[in-house]
């Protein structure tokens, strides 16, 4: 059977189920039923056609039927006549030919257009009675065995709807739970997983009762997974930031103490020179990496971000500029719209997530690479959009994971922390914004969704 033929649905697999129970039930007692009542009739004409005698010469049997004589000679004669006849007629040359060949027992014998008949044979004729009256009253049987076939499957499918339809309404509630449950946020933060199965569906005595009883459990078993996971979360993020905060007064002093040494007149032999830059380098990559560690810590932890009018467009503009300062060996280019685009949000942490893109794109960037930062504003929606042609975002990696890194061609050699995108998703997420990237060898794009009023076109311009 097709599959879009099955019933879809409990309730219509039930229904459905009653209705060829009942049909087959009632297909199996109207077939005996007729079939007995179609013996008791033919026993019942047998025992007439047995019992008829001939009356007086020259006269017929009372009842319509066959009444032909056998002649010394073996020749036969006689007449036959069916219910609604005006009168007996000659039985034909073919019609006698149809009767010799019978055999003496009780039998049918099909007579064309006179009908069916069930006749005997005996020495002095043959006599029968049309099978007319059996066959139109079995006949009537089936069409009224039909007719309450059809009513009684009309009132199985209503009656059985609204049966199964109250029977599974606790059922209907165990998925308005589960339902619940699976529209909560569980993936981030503290949970309070309170949704469960009414009392009243959790009896274990009841199959939908059962399966309450199993899906409280269930949530139950969640709710403490998820306290356990946020009490984690928390020890972690607590711990983060503990030590960010921690860290960045020893790293201030060992950057302190590693440019004294550049600034002491004293002479220093080259290879404490050397040392002392590679530690003041490293100390400022690690305070940069703790300052990470701390912001998505705070951002975790749900800290609130300045509120404030934002030129998003002016924005771009120098953050642009101080990209094309850094990395003078790629193209940037704009493409903004005419008016400036205001949005609200914290102004240094957008300036952050502008600048973490494009560092990204001049950092897992070939020189020579076209970068392009568009603005575009539509349906109360900014779109900022940082567009390179550089190889592309390997596949399969999850750039916005933490510490998520690729191949060679996105490795540290520039100082990367990993942590760039990362802080993008976080801001952005605090903006109540969206980040995506969409890639491909030659074609690379991220895009910042975030909420404004306003609608505008864009165009494309290069940077001063």
């Amino acid at each position: 059977m097709s599959s879009s033929l099955r019933p879809r649905t409990l309730r219509a697999q039930l229904v459905s189920g009653q209705i060829v129970l009942l049909t087959a039930l009632c297909l199996v007692i109207g077939g005996v039923s007729v079939l007995a009542l179609h013996a008791f009739l033919l026993n019942n004409l047998d025992r007439e056609v047995t019992m008829m005698r001939p009356g007086p010469p020259g006269q017929q049997y009372g009842p319509p039927g066959i009444n032909a004589r056998i002649f010394p000679d073996g020749s036969v004669a006689g007449t036959v006549e069916r219910p609604g006849w005006d009168a007996p007629r000659l039985l034909t040359a073919d019609e006698i030919r149809v009767l010799e060949a019978a055999p003496s027992t009780i039998n049918t014998v099909d007579l064309g257009d006179a009908g069916e008949f069930r006749v005997v044979t005996d020495r002095m004729g043959i006599k029968g009675l049309p099978m007319s009256n059996v066959t139109d009253i079995v006949w009537q049987m089936v069409w009224i065995l039909a007719g309450l076939l059809v009513a009684g499957v009309a009132a199985v499918a209503l009656a059985g709807r609204v049966i199964v339809r109250r029977a599974l309404v606790p059922l209907d509630r165990v998925a308005e739970t589960a339902t619940r449950v699976s529209e909560l946020p569980l993936h981030e933060g503290e949970v309070a997983l309170a949704e469960r199965v009414p009392e009243e569906d959790t009896d274990p005595a009841t199959e939908v009762g059962k399966v309450g009883l199993a899906l409280n459990r269930m949530l139950g078993h969640v709710d403490q997974a998820l306290k356990a996971r946020h009490d984690s979360e928390t020890r972690v993020r607590q711990f983060v930031a503990d030590a960010s905060h921690e860290l960045r007064t020893p790293l201030a002093a060992i950057r302190g103490y590693a440019e004294l040494t550049r600034r002491t007149d004293a002479d220093v032999p080259p290879e404490i020179t050397h040392a002392m830059g590679r530690v003041e380098s490293e100390a400022v990559r690690m305070t940069s990496l703790v300052e990470d560690l701390l912001l998505l810590a705070r951002l975790d932890a749900g800290r609130p971000l300045e509120s404030e009018d934002v030129d998003l467009s002016r924005l771009v503009l120098d953050v642009v500029g101080d990209a094309r300062i850094a990395g003078p060996d790629h193209r940037w280019k704009l493409a903004l719209p005419g008016d400036p685009v205001t949005i609200t949000g914290d102004v240094q942490r957008l300036h952050q997530v502008i600048g973490n893109l494009l560092s990204n794109a001049r950092t897992h960037t070939p020189p020579g690479t076209t970068v392009t930062t568009g603005l575009s504003v539509h349906n109360g929606q900014v779109d900022l959009t940082v567009t390179d042609d550089g190889p592309g975002v390997p596949q399969g990696l999850e750039v916005f994971e933490r510490f998520a890194r690729g191949d060679s061609s996105r490795s540290r050699a520039a100082g990367s922390t990993g942590l760039g995108l990362s802080i993008v998703a976080a801001v952005v997420g605090a903006h109540e914004g969206e980040v995506s990237v969409a890639s491909r060898p030659g074609h690379t794009t991220f895009t910042v969704s975030l909420h404004t009023g306003r609608s505008q076109q864009g165009h494309t311009t290069d940077p001063a």
